[in-house]
């Protein structure tokens, strides 16, 4: 919906738009150590409740660690969806609450590299990781279902995991059906760059944010595991692309992220997914399309 003031200036204002106070936090999950792991998880929620966040999104397998030494290492360490323990952390959050966390998920014999959405009432959402990194591929499963657009009491969350952002494809889909802001629990491995510049998984979540007007809130995780570092590249990101909030010494990004549907209207005569000529995009999405792999 849009209006005009009597400047003759064009409101793009979702009359529906509110602020959502938002915490990404990083930990440093001991590789195998799923009881220290889930304490350490606990006590980020209840810190978050106690500041008054609304949403708190956690890093990528947070409970297991990431470097696991293949699939009967993961599966000591994996737990089911449906996990006690993800009922007692629901049971410390507010109605308007909400935590994204990654798991390692054990699902029968299969072993997915997930993410969990909670609120008060429970579990509402579960997301398995449908592009696998590296040596993931020996360890996890990739999931088969699209990325989930999660309804939650902060509105409608697109759930996605670390490697899934370099696909274009994937926060774009999110935004088309409906998103009102991404969640990205990551584990970025450090990557050499240019001195001064941010790391490169975050130039790609500001540029996604800004191309489809959504916000993104991508965790990342600390330290250094099987003496590899990570990049804490933890970042919040409205819907223009540029990154808001400091991380504390405890690993914390607090940010007020707005969420606005008006927010694609970039222009009187513009909106980043309704100027969409999606006829002439068959060939993005198109099964061997690329001549590169001919």
């Amino acid at each position: 919906m849009t209006s005009t003031d009597p400047t003759g200036a064009i409101d793009h204002t979702d009359p529906d738009a509110r602020s959502v106070r938002v915490r990404a936090q990083e930990l440093a999950p001991v590789l195998g150590d799923l009881d220290g792991n889930l304490h350490t998880i606990e006590a980020a929620i209840r810190d978050a409740v106690a500041d008054g966040v609304q949403l708190l999104v956690l890093p990528e397998l947070a409970t297991s660690g990431y470097y696991l030494d293949g699939p009967e290492a993961a599966r000591a360490v994996a737990l089911p969806s449906d996990a006690p323990v993800f009922a007692d952390w629901a049971s410390l959050l507010p109605g308007d609450t909400v935590v994204v966390v990654g798991f390692c998920e054990r699902d029968g014999e299969t072993i997915h590299n997930s993410a969990l959405v909670l609120g008060a009432s429970g579990t509402l959402g579960v997301y398995r990781k449908v592009h696998l990194w590296d040596e993931e591929q020996t360890v996890f499963v990739a999931g088969r279902e699209t990325q989930p657009v999660v309804e939650t009491p902060l509105g409608r969350l697109g759930v996605l995991v670390c490697y899934d952002l370099e696909f274009p494809e994937v926060p774009r889909g999110l935004a088309l059906r409906g998103a009102d802001l991404l969640v990205v629990p990551t584990n970025w491995p450090l990557v050499d760059r240019p001195v001064g510049e941010r790391a490169p998984e975050v130039v790609q979540a500001m540029a996604a944010a800004r191309a489809s007007a959504i916000p993104i809130v991508c965790c990342d995780r600390s330290g250094t595991e099987a003496g590899k570092p990570w990049t804490e590249g933890t970042t919040i990101i409205p819907a223009d692309g540029w990154p808001v909030g400091a991380k504390d010494a405890r690993g914390r990004v607090d940010a007020t992220v707005r969420i606005d549907r008006g927010a694609t209207r970039i222009g009187p005569r513009n909106d980043v997914l309704a100027d969409r000529r999606p006829e002439l995009y068959g060939a993005v999405a198109a099964e061997g399309s690329s001549d590169r792999h001919r």
